[in-house]
């Protein structure tokens, strides 16, 4: 599995979380900054770039980071989008 699809799998199957990460993501105010989830973090690095990555802490409490990718704002927000609708959550509309 891909780190966007895990991803997706583990951060968008509610309608709270699905808007606290969208909000994080759309948000002017935010510049940059990390949005923790349940397993992945999103990085936001500026208005339009992002990274995410599963975090794993590991027994010595160090942070263990196997795989990450980065992203474009629009291409996030459609992904998360259409998985959302997939799932029957409620998505914002960010135009």
């Amino acid at each position: 599995m891909n780190v966007l699809e895990g991803f997706l799998r583990a951060e968008i199957n509610t309608q709270e979380l699905y808007e606290d990460i969208m909000s994080f993501i759309t948000s002017y105010h935010i510049r940059s900054g990390e949005f923790e989830g349940n397993e992945y973090i999103i990085k936001k690095m500026d208005q339009t770039n992002f990274i995410l990555f599963p975090e794993y802490i590991d027994a010595d409490d160090e942070r263990e980071i196997h795989g990450a990718i980065s992203v474009y704002r629009n291409n996030l927000i459609r992904e998360i989008n259409a998985y959302a609708q997939a799932k029957e959550i409620h998505v914002m509309d960010v135009n």
